[in-house]
């Protein structure tokens, strides 16, 4: 069963933590800051998009500055002070989760 962009089968909820960014939380996954998303679980989750949007979404809260078409319409640059990936502060979860986003990602055969 993949899951759909909407809201109903997966809530987001925007945490704020001590540095004043905020956390995407999934009620299946759990915060994309203090979790590690499971490969097992995002392969029979959420499509593509949902994907893209979930690992992106990590970048956003952290203040890249993104590049591509898609993803400025999607996230914009507001606010943003990272021109390069490897210059986000990401903490570990965040690290991880993105890499697991990847994978869930390449094997889908998602478009980046």
């Amino acid at each position: 069963m993949k899951f759909s962009l909407g809201l109903s089968l997966i809530s987001v909820i925007f945490l704020t933590h001590s540095a004043g960014a905020h956390a995407e939380c999934y009620d299946v996954f759990g915060c994309s800051d203090r979790n590690y998303f499971r490969a097992s679980d995002l392969i029979n989750g959420p499509n593509c998009d949902f994907l893209y949007m979930m690992r992106n979404g990590i970048f956003k809260e952290r203040g890249y500055c993104f590049s591509t078409p898609r993803a400025i319409q999607s996230f914009g640059n507001a606010g943003c002070r990272f021109d390069s990936l490897n210059e986000v502060p990401l903490n570990g979860f965040e690290r991880a989760n993105v890499a697991t986003i990847q994978s869930v990602e390449e094997a889908m055969h998602c478009v980046r």
